[in-house]
């Protein structure tokens, strides 16, 4: 077996920088920001392949693994090996590992994984095509969605960049109020900012109504992708459609930087079918979202996995099992 040696940040770095369209989530800066937050973060190379590992402490000295959205480069049975034996010396329940591909490109566990019933990062999403002029992306929109753009900018919206961290945070305890969705503190929006927007991979974006904040949204973009992370709206002038103009302004900023698709990241994970005959009637969860999503002429996408890498047979039994509780 290959020796076990985490590699240098340094390392990492210039990794990634011949792999420009891996997924945010693997990135030195997101490591960082999750070690602010009570994680440990540890980078591994094996010849072509790598992977961001995310350790969370449990009780008793035990661990938990993440591999969130990588592997990098190619898939790798010696790299896992490697993973495996850092994950030991940890005394590691398991390894969770949600692959940045698509159920289609790799419908099953490869051996050594197990197909898990819990995933951390959405499973579904709709990806938006970006290629084209604006007249071809506003075509593709539903046309409700279209209808509702031009009337937010008819009705005096209009959005711009944004650094007020804390006025977006007053939009998302308002959203989460209304919708009944966590959050993370503060402080975790304000420093997830402040990694990415200097590097040019985060932009916050406000609507506005009279200088009133009535919507805003972090967008993230690295290589020829964007994702929408976080994003919130207040109770105020609804009937202006803020929220339509915001997510067509990030798609304008996530295109001029050269992103050729934008995730809106998360939607109900049920299969489109399901998800058509269903968004008029459903508001709990994600439903709420996904009528909203679906006007901006994407395309439903299910993730690979997740996938479990099991090393303590009886503890990863107890966790099946207070997540079929909780």
């Amino acid at each position: 077996m290959t020796e076990f040696a985490p590699a240098s940040w340094e390392a990492w770095d210039a990794f990634l920088a011949r792999h420009p369209d891996a997924h945010l989530l693997q990135t030195r800066a997101w490591a960082q920001l999750k070690t602010e937050f009570g994680w440990q973060a540890t980078p591994f190379i094996v010849d072509q392949a790598g992977a961001l590992v995310l350790w969370r402490r449990l009780p008793l000295g035990f661990h938990v693994g993440y591999v969130p959205k990588g592997p990098v480069g190619a898939w790798s049975d010696t790299l896992w090996q490697v993973v495996d034996a850092h994950a030991r010396a940890r005394r590691a329940v398991f390894l969770k590992v949600e692959p940045d591909a698509w159920r289609e490109a790799m419908p099953s566990p490869p051996p050594g994984f197990r197909a898990s019933p819990h995933s951390i990062q959405p499973p579904r999403t709709i990806v938006i095509d970006l290629r084209g002029d604006e007249p071809t992306l506003l075509a593709r929109m539903k046309q409700k969605t279209r209808y509702n753009i031009r009337l937010a900018a008819r009705k005096g919206v209009t959005v711009r960049p944004w650094d007020d961290l804390d006025g977006f945070y007053a939009l998302l305890q308002a959203t989460a109020q209304r919708d009944g969705f966590p959050l993370h503190p503060a402080a975790y929006y304000r420093r997830a900012y402040e990694l990415f927007h200097p590097r040019g991979e985060a932009q916050l974006l406000v609507a506005e109504y009279q200088g009133e904040p009535l919507a805003a949204l972090m967008i993230f973009r690295r290589g020829r992708r964007a994702w929408y992370f976080y994003g919130a709206s207040s109770n105020q002038h609804r009937n202006r459609m803020p929220t339509y103009l915001l997510q067509w302004e990030a798609m304008r900023w996530a295109k001029a930087q050269g992103a050729e698709e934008y995730d809106l990241w998360g939607v109900p994970d049920a299969e489109e079918a399901e998800l058509e005959a269903q968004f008029t009637r459903r508001r709990d969860g994600l439903w709420g979202v996904y009528r909203f999503k679906r006007g901006f002429g994407g395309q439903v996408r299910r993730a690979a996995g997740p996938w479990d890498r099991v090393y303590r047979p009886g503890l990863y039994r107890l966790y099946l099992w207070r997540m079929r509780r909780a």
